[in-house]
């Protein structure tokens, strides 16, 4: 029996409605969380309402409710699937990971494999794109190579442009974020191989920032071939101006634009700004 195998994701993985729409991407909505309301991050609340209300409160971040997984699950099967590999956000920073395995195990009627990531953003977008891509094949085993390929190889830098959201979240301390704020200090991230974020820089000013992402970019990737996502949280202005200062560094094979997920909005704040990229290689050079 041939399988017909569905790729699934969760909303954090910011990639654009038409690629969602494109490959048929089933999306499980982790959740925003006001005192007095809560909604499902890409349906009830877009990025921009996130930033909006920043000033008047910073919500916290939930994960996936059951029902809406189990739905998505049923759906595939009504669409006659027989597979989903279901990609989740790194299991460091969100228990998604662990929700979907469970669920996936007691589920009938569907082979449900769950891949943890390591990763968030576009950082895992990619990993769930390329997945897509390669779902048509019905080998199950090719798409996890993929995957796992990207996982391994895939290098990515933000800026986080103001610290009231890590403040609120505990990963940075009242004292050291005020006073980085007023010393205009912005922090250089990085994703750590086992799905943990790691503090690449710090340094002073936003535009000294963005030249530092653009000098590691170049080291990085010149004088090869990659795919090259630019992201960005309420900043296109300088996300626009990035790729005018990197478009000339290597063979850019494929780019995106896009911006983060409002979960994601909810932990960085506004102003945040990265890219991530990974190289080409033979069998890997699939555009379609």
């Amino acid at each position: 029996m041939s399988k017909k195998i569905a790729v699934m994701a969760d909303s954090t993985c910011e990639l654009p409605n038409h690629i969602i729409e494109k490959y048929h991407i089933k999306l499980m909505p982790l959740r925003v969380i006001y005192k007095d309301r809560e909604y499902r991050d890409g349906i009830d609340i877009t990025p921009e309402q996130v930033y909006a209300h920043l000033h008047e409160e910073i919500p916290t971040t939930s994960l996936p409710i059951a029902e809406d997984v189990l739905y998505l699950f049923d759906e595939l099967v009504d669409d006659g699937y027989t597979d989903v590999i279901v990609i989740t956000l790194t299991s460091v920073l969100s228990g998604t990971y662990q929700l979907a395995t469970l669920l996936g195990k007691a589920y009938r009627g569907l082979e449900v494999e769950v891949v943890d990531s390591k990763a968030l953003s576009m950082i895992y977008g990619f990993m769930v794109l390329e997945g897509a891509r390669y779902a048509h094949t019905g080998n199950k085993a090719l798409i996890l190579e993929k995957i796992m390929y990207i996982r391994n190889c895939v290098k990515s830098c933000y800026m986080i442009d103001t610290y009231a959201c890590l403040k609120k979240s505990g990963r940075v301390g009242k004292f050291q974020g005020t006073l980085a704020d007023l010393l205009k200090i912005k922090l250089i991230v990085s994703m750590g191989r086992e799905g943990n974020l790691e503090t690449y820089t710090m340094v002073r000013g936003r535009e000294r920032a963005m030249r530092t992402m653009t000098h590691l970019l170049r080291r990085q990737f010149s004088h090869k071939t990659y795919k090259l996502a630019i992201v960005n949280g309420n900043a296109e202005k300088d996300a626009k101006a990035m790729y005018e200062g990197i478009k000339d560094i290597g063979t850019v094979n494929e780019l995106f634009m896009t911006k983060l997920s409002a979960v994601t909005c909810v932990h960085t704040g506004p102003g945040i700004i990265g890219y991530v990229a990974y190289e080409i290689k033979n069998r890997f050079q699939i555009n379609s």
